[in-house]
């Protein structure tokens, strides 16, 4: 089983490292957006005054319905947003990752959807007002969603976010589709001010005290020995770097394998990882053959990242994430650090349910991408 999961998300890792740019979108305050109306064409103005976008962050064009009741949302992180921004009665259907994750907060037996292979003729004949798709549903080249798009419901493809500003302005697009701006631009102004505080600390550490961090997302095997990690171009060695640490993998671009022999001598002084599928994963780095003398084995500075899915799909909750991080390197200088999100976060644990479930196709978002167990 493990294999299998470990081969579905390498192959959604190597995939990722395409989809990863995204533009900028809406801004997130009405007014703003009123303002920008005037002089940009990718705005609307219904006929209550909402200003709804016409360009998805993509770069497609799209038509926003005036009153959007009816959902169907396609990853993951997507989902827990809209949840986030009170609209999880109007989600009519999802992808199956994102019932697995936060079913206990949608409405009970809801369809539920592949994110790589979605039944078109199954989404048409639910009639959704808007549906949000991830980039990674995308990954092949192909529009899995040809025959929807032709129906003309109005799709909203989110590319996978490569900075922390990328997923703000997700969050602002979304909140402008559904006419949630407002609580939209709430949540982004936390995430932001959050963001903008371990930054701060972050920068207080001295260059010569700042530690290497390697980001891990498998732990290798004899099957599968490559080991995938974050460089730049991605919101992971943002974050990183923002705490005030030094990423192992900064200098690759965007989603990297290396051989074991090539992470060794990274030499990194503290390993983070969001391997849920190995049993005993910290003990388990600390035991790899050949790794003794990595200082962050000698140290045992190897942990294991409760928010995985919180780093994986990005969205407002990668803060909480980035909190762990932060206080796994560096426990004194963000000790009083406080997560906004704490209270909303619906952390899945490791159980052999979910494991039989991730088996199927792979991670979630990000993490099946190596970072978005989706998008």
């Amino acid at each position: 089983m493990k294999n299998r999961i470990l081969s579905t998300m390498t192959a959604l890792l190597l995939t990722s490292a395409i989809l990863l740019p995204g533009n900028a979108a809406l801004a997130a305050s009405s007014e703003a957006s009123t303002e920008a109306a005037s002089t940009e064409s990718s705005v609307a103005v219904a006929s209550d005054g909402a200003v709804l976008p016409t360009e998805d962050p993509a770069g497609n064009k799209i038509t926003v319905p005036a009153e959007v009741n009816t959902i169907i949302a396609m990853s993951p992180s997507s989902t827990r947003l809209l949840i986030d921004l009170g609209l999880a009665d109007k989600i009519i259907a999802c992808d199956t990752y994102s019932y697995q994750f936060y079913g206990d907060s949608l409405k009970k037996g809801l369809p539920q959807f592949d994110m790589m292979t979605p039944d078109n003729e199954s989404i048409v004949a639910l009639k959704p007002d808007i549906i949000f798709t991830t980039g990674m549903s995308y990954s092949s080249g192909e529009d899995v969603y040809a025959a929807v798009r032709q129906s003309g419901i109005c799709i909203v493809d989110i590319p996978s976010a490569s900075s922390l500003a990328d997923i703000e302005d997700s969050i602002s697009f979304i909140g402008a589709c559904t006419k949630a701006s407002e609580k939209a631009a709430e949540i982004t102004a936390d995430m932001s001010d959050t963001v903008d505080s371990l930054k701060k600390l972050g920068e207080s550490i001295p260059e010569d005290q700042r530690k290497t961090v390697l980001y891990m997302s498998n732990t290798p095997t004899a099957d599968y020995p490559s080991i995938y990690s974050a460089g730049k171009g991605t919101y992971i060695n943002e974050m990183i770097q923002s705490i005030g640490a030094v990423n192992a993998a900064g200098d690759e671009d965007g989603w990297a394998s290396f051989t074991e022999e090539a992470a060794v001598a990274l030499d990194p002084e503290v390993i983070l990882t969001t391997d849920t599928y190995t049993e005993n994963v910290v003990d388990t780095i600390l035991s790899l053959d050949g790794w003794e003398n990595v200082k962050a084995v000698k140290d045992k500075n190897v942990y294991l990242m409760t928010y995985s899915n919180e780093l994986n799909q990005p969205n407002q909750h990668v803060v909480s994430a980035m909190m762990e991080m932060a206080k796994d390197v560096y426990p004194e200088t963000f000790a009083d650090a406080v997560d906004p999100f704490a209270d909303d976060n619906m952390q899945t644990s490791e159980t052999e349910a979910a494991e039989d479930s991730a088996s199927e196709t792979a991670g979630t978002e990000y993490a099946a991408a190596g970072a978005e167990t989706e998008n």
